[in-house]
């Protein structure tokens, strides 16, 4: 199915800015990053040309040489025969760009001659570009010529479009957000559910695709274990041999480290005695490669969040809650569709959530910890530094709590499964809410 990605509108953007810069397009396997820009080629460009330099690895030598743009036509129409070129309506589209290092940096000469808009996209990105296996490296980095655009899987609202729930229902949520008014009861228990469902499929858009269309939960459960494998596979393809126990232990560790109480990533975790100088580099490679995402801690809640940044603690959550959530089974899974689910495996899945849902919000994923008091996210916007607590059962947080008394903080949002509320400077909202901070 034709999924609507609010990533096309970024593309769109890019072109009509027409700045003299290339676009590289970051992310995970499988985000749909191809799909999306094909279709961004056809639908605005007269000329599309496209090469995928894994399916077709010769077409590496026509950035062998010569960098300047005539040269890399001669290669292109000497490998390609007539292709159609129409002067500054012609998309480029480099995919797979890893594997030919030296087509990245042909982004100068691209964006001086200006034949072309060009976009690459990539995965492993990060770790393709380092010592590595297939020991490939560019020439040299096109810095100011080069525009770097992140790619995630499915936003719970881009999820919602694919149900067919993104017209009056969520225009009504988004009013009550606004107003800070009580959503209504049915509407209200409708997208609780909805985000549970979300939870389980997530947001691999071929996993999307499927259950939108059979509504089958076995098949995701299917299609994401594969997604996993694959993710393994890349560990075992691009690591160093060396690497790879330690970086699928790593990968293998964070769903456990996520259903615990204290969420922080610990080495220990890992292995018995694991340290930072045996496995640091293994967080470094997930991250790197997108598979997982990590969030800072810092330990002051004031503005310039970046300056205390703790670097020595931190948390590790996957990159799509739906790949989470199948890591710990179909029951746990039936638990999440019933709202039955209790422990840690729920506080995981919930928190691994709202961190992606601000994530695709553009907030840099931070956590407040100290001494005696832990907040599960700290974001910044227009009014300051706010504290966000996800709670996946009833209770209050003593943290939380103290630290909205703080003069230094406007106030502070509670994320529960119940309904919008205020009291003081705590405003309640529920889950999904999160969606619109």
């Amino acid at each position: 199915m034709d999924l609507k990605r609010d990533f096309y509108s970024e593309l769109v953007k890019w072109k009509k800015g027409k700045p003299r810069q290339c676009l590289l397009v970051n992310g995970a396997r499988q985000f749909g990053k191809t799909y999306i820009i094909e279709k961004f080629g056809r639908e605005n460009y007269e000329s599309c040309i496209e090469i995928n330099f894994a399916l077709e690895p010769e077409c590496t030598s026509i950035f062998d040489g010569s960098l300047d743009v005539r040269s890399i036509i001669e290669r292109l129409t000497a490998i390609r025969g007539n292709v159609r070129i129409v002067p500054g309506k012609t998309l480029l589209f480099l995919d797979e760009i890893q594997d030919c290092p030296n087509a990245r940096t042909a982004f100068k000469p691209f964006a001086l001659d200006g034949t072309f808009d060009v976009v690459a996209s990539g995965s492993l990105l990060g770790i393709k570009y380092k010592k590595g296996r297939t020991g490939k490296t560019p020439r040299s980095i096109p810095v100011g010529f080069e525009r770097q655009l992140d790619m995630h899987s499915l936003s719970f609202r881009e999820y919602l479009e694919a149900k067919g729930h993104g017209g009056e229902a969520l225009a009504l949520v988004r009013r009550c957000f606004d107003r800070r008014e009580p959503v209504p009861d049915p509407v209200n228990a409708r997208f609780h559910a909805l985000l549970r469902e979300y939870a389980v499929v997530g947001g691999m858009p071929a996993v999307v695709s499927a259950f939108v269309e059979s509504g089958h939960y076995g098949e995701v459960q299917s299609l994401q274990q594969g997604l996993l494998a694959d993710y393994v596979a890349d560990i075992h393809k691009y690591a160093n041999t060396a690497d790879i126990p330690k970086i699928e232990n790593c990968f293998h560790a964070i769903p456990r480290i996520l259903a615990k109480e204290n969420r922080k990533f610990k080495y220990a975790e890992v292995e018995d005695r694991g340290t930072a100088r045996k496995y640091l580099a293994s967080v470094e490679w997930l991250r790197d490669a997108r598979i997982a995402r990590l969030a800072e801690c810092v330990n002051v809640a004031l503005p310039g969040l970046a300056g205390y940044v703790k670097e020595e603690w931190f948390k590790l959550y996957l990159c799509d809650i739906g790949l989470l959530a199948s890591t710990y089974g179909m029951l746990a899974k039936r638990g999440i569709l019933g709202g039955t689910l209790r422990g840690g495996v729920k506080g995981g899945i919930y928190e691994n959530l709202v961190a992606s849902i601000l994530e695709r919000n553009g907030h840099p994923i931070r956590y407040y910890r100290n001494d005696s008091a832990e907040v599960e996210f700290l974001i910044e916007n227009d009014d300051g530094v706010v504290p966000v607590e996800v709670k996946s059962t009833d209770g209050r947080s003593r943290s939380f709590d103290a630290l909205i008394e703080s003069d230094a903080i406007p106030y502070g949002i509670k994320l529960t499964g119940g309904n919008v509320g205020t009291s003081g400077k705590k405003v309640t909202l529920p889950h999904y809410m999160a969606m619109f901070l």
